[in-house]
């Protein structure tokens, strides 16, 4: 697992000068399936706990661990999948989708 250089406030801080409108911690129970479906906000996250698995469209399933990174525009449908840990990520959402360069983690 990659340590986590970043704090939540840090993050929140680059999320809202990047023009995201709310930043949130998101935890999800152990074993959660979360069947496809779209969002009406753009979503950029930073896994910081767990693993998880995001499946953009009719894609192949992404796993995704502490450290790494997603984006969705707004209404792309997706399906979400947790492992038996669970996982927690940080998301900055905005209304629109503007895709600006954000930096890494």
């Amino acid at each position: 697992m990659d340590q986590i250089t970043i704090t939540l406030e840090q993050f929140r801080a680059v999320m809202l000068a990047a023009g995201y409108d709310e930043v949130m911690e998101r935890k999800w129970s152990a074993n959660t399936v979360v069947s496809q479906h779209p969002h009406p906000f753009e979503a950029n996250a930073l896994v910081v706990d767990g693993e998880m698995w995001l499946t953009i469209e009719d894609g192949a399933p992404r796993r995704l661990v502490a450290g790494d990174t997603f984006h969705l525009d707004a209404g792309v449908p997706h399906a979400e999948r947790y492992s038996e840990s669970g996982a927690v990520y940080w998301v900055g959402r905005r209304a629109r989708s503007l895709r600006n360069s954000v930096g890494h983690w």
